[in-house]
């Protein structure tokens, strides 16, 4: 594909995208290519992703201006749409996808970061929400993301301001997990990811759904969610090799092995 790149390494895929020249901005091209990569994911194989930008200064620098510049109101309300089903589309996909924030993280960069189940950045790292200064609002998910992330007072005063907040702040806030600097950033990344994918992958999946379902509801509807997905757990590999492996180290600690759950 022509803007972005994806490679495998073990059971970790790893989604760049490259338009270096620009910052790594979005535009609808780049968003189809992105939507198309994700469908191609093999889930049977791939346990965990990452998603990250080319080069050393921008993760994503935003979506782009000039081609927004000349929209009409639907043009720029159907621009939005289509990143927000590929947000969303990212936030719900079935296994995880870690955030490696390798620079500017701006409007549709931050946006895209936030739509991914974990963010870690690099101490050069640069988020904010400029779009009130361009005469726009948030339109990739920006508005609804960042307040259930650090809370509506925090979202408010980032987005009306449209400042720009560096790395250990995103970090106080709570926007980001963790700050690395920028060589370690990808290690980082690859040792979480792996850690990830070792473990029981029907579990590690019911978890995403259980937490990401269970925030758009009450709390006694997300316990009837988790209930459902932890008997779901019961009978399959992961839940009898991984309970039969604590059982041996408890009866015999020379008998624990590290279990390689298989695919289920």
């Amino acid at each position: 594909m022509g803007f972005i790149d994806y490679e495998v390494e073990g059971a970790v895929g790893i989604i760049t995208i490259n338009r270096p020249k620009a910052l790594n901005a979005l535009n609808a091209d780049v968003l189809t290519e992105l939507e198309q990569t994700f469908d191609a994911v093999d889930l049977k194989t791939v346990r965990c992703l990452i998603l990250t930008g080319a080069g050393d200064k921008s993760f994503v620098a935003g979506a782009d201006i000039g081609a927004m510049s000349t929209m009409s109101k639907e043009e720029g309300k159907a621009f939005g749409k289509k990143g927000n089903d590929i947000f969303l589309k990212i936030e719900k996909f079935p296994i995880p996808v870690i955030a490696a924030i390798n620079g500017f993280a701006l409007g549709g960069g931050c946006e895209i970061s936030m739509s991914c189940d974990i963010r870690i950045c690099s101490d050069t790292a640069m988020f904010g929400q400029p779009e009130v200064g361009l005469g726009i609002t948030p339109g990739f998910g920006g508005t609804q993301r960042l307040a259930r992330l650090v809370g509506a007072g925090m979202a408010k005063q980032l987005i009306y301001t449209a400042r720009n907040i560096k790395a250990d702040e995103a970090f106080r806030i709570g926007l980001v997990n963790a700050v690395y600097p920028l060589e370690e950033l990808m290690p980082a990344a690859k040792k979480m990811a792996a850690t990830i994918a070792g473990n029981a992958p029907f579990a590690v999946r019911a978890c995403k759904k259980a937490i990401n379902e269970g925030l758009q509801v009450s709390i006694d509807e997300g316990a009837a969610i988790e209930e459902d997905l932890f008997g779901a757990c019961f009978e399959t590999y992961g839940q009898r090799e991984g309970m039969a492996n604590f059982l041996r180290k408890k009866d015999d600690p020379k008998k624990v092995k590290k279990v390689a759950f298989l695919d289920e």
